[in-house]
């Protein structure tokens, strides 16, 4: 895809985006195998790979930067690629736009598209971005709209923690924040999501 029509697709789905449109963007393939109390589910993901580096937080701009250079091309075939949801951010929980993952030590991800991570995906040409290979996976995950600031997400994630004790489910990590949309979304229109990582069925 050519610069100009690659930054007007960019752009439409950005704009889109404000109103809780998100069809145009891929996300990472799961099936929901079990619901539990107060609307958590229990998914099964496949196989993925993202793009990481390390952050401060959801609006950390420096991270979320490097992360857009790399799929606008800064990585080694300067191939353009498409943005992906949700944005991912572990460890706080601290808001960002569609999913990037922080991690304990401050991680944030981009999750690749399915054909690009098929064909080889691309290495990073910026210090501090790496590629992530994400195996299969079980995660809990509580949806919600509206905002979602730092209070507002340790809530929920209090909830999903709950439900999961009650439910005699054992996580293997802190919660995170999975988030859909950019900042300037209309609020209630938002996807917002908590979430843990579970231990394989069977251990």
């Amino acid at each position: 895809m050519d610069k100009f029509l690659y930054t007007l697709v960019t752009l439409v789905e950005a704009a889109l985006s404000v109103v809780g449109i998100r069809a145009t963007y891929e996300e990472p393939r799961y099936a929901v195998v079990e619901r539990l109390d107060r609307g958590v589910e229990i998914r099964a993901y496949e196989a993925r790979v993202a793009v990481e580096t390390e952050a401060g937080g959801e609006r950390d701009g420096a991270a979320f930067g490097r992360l857009f250079r790399y799929i606008t091309g800064a990585n080694a075939g300067g191939d353009r690629i498409a943005m992906t949801t949700p944005v991912e951010t572990k460890g706080q929980l601290i808001a960002m736009t569609v999913p990037v993952e922080r991690g304990a030590g401050g991680a944030m991800r981009f999750y690749l598209p399915r054909k690009v991570a098929e064909a080889g995906a691309p290495e990073p040409s910026e210090a501090g971005v790496r590629l992530v290979r994400v195996p299969p996976e079980r995660l809990a995950v509580l949806r919600f709209s509206g905002s979602a600031p730092p209070e507002e997400r340790r809530k929920r994630a209090d909830t999903l923690v709950h439900v999961l004790d009650a439910a005699g489910k054992q996580p293997t990590g802190a919660p995170f924040f999975m988030g859909y949309d950019p900042p300037f979304s209309v609020p209630f229109l938002r996807r917002n999501e908590v979430a843990v990582r579970l231990r394989p069925e069977g251990t």
